[in-house]
């Protein structure tokens, strides 16, 4: 007598058919992708020459030797810092400034500026940190926050500008920066 916990065995009887099922279906839906590419209805948003002019726009925005200094020094802390196992490589140093003059030029500027810095430590260096096993951090994250925090900020660029000037016209352009 069974007592209905006992599992029941499959016969071979119970899957016949379902090779053919299956291969029915995958040549269903084969059949009905083959026909067209959905790449085939994409429209390019911009072209090469506009690519290439963004670039040079991009190479050509100032970063000063002062926030070039603050950039290494925040990098070089990464691989000093007892919470990383990893920091972050010398060609984070690059990708880093490279990032910084990228998000000048889409704000309209030609040159860098230290909240630039600081806005992007976190998302360009981040993912490239290594936390070490008995890290007081959860996330690398927070370790290049708690530097960004703690180191000494560049001296300021732009002498010509009025630092009110300068905080004020931040402040209208919150709302419009993208926020990564």
């Amino acid at each position: 007598m069974s007592t209905g916990t006992e599992r029941r065995r499959r016969s071979p009887a119970d899957f016949a058919g379902t090779a053919d099922r299956i291969s029915a279906a995958v040549e269903s839906v084969l059949d009905e992708h083959s026909a067209s590419s959905p790449l085939d209805d994409l429209i390019p948003v911009v072209d090469a020459a506009e690519v290439r002019a963004l670039i040079r726009t991009v190479r050509e925005v100032h970063i000063s030797a002062p926030l070039r200094q603050y950039v290494i020094n925040l990098v070089t802390a990464t691989r000093a810092h007892p919470g990383l196992r990893l920091g972050a490589s010398p060609r984070a140093t690059l990708h880093l400034a490279r990032a910084c003059r990228a998000y000048a030029a889409l704000d309209g500027r030609d040159y860098v500026i230290s909240d630039d810095v600081q806005a992007l430590a976190v998302p360009v260096l981040a993912h490239r940190l290594l936390l070490a096993s008995a890290a007081q951090y959860s996330t690398p994250g927070q370790v290049v926050a708690d530097l960004v925090q703690r180191l000494p900020l560049a001296e300021d660029p732009l002498p010509w500008l009025d630092r009110d000037e300068h905080e004020a016209r931040l402040a209208s352009l919150s709302g419009v920066l993208p926020r990564w």
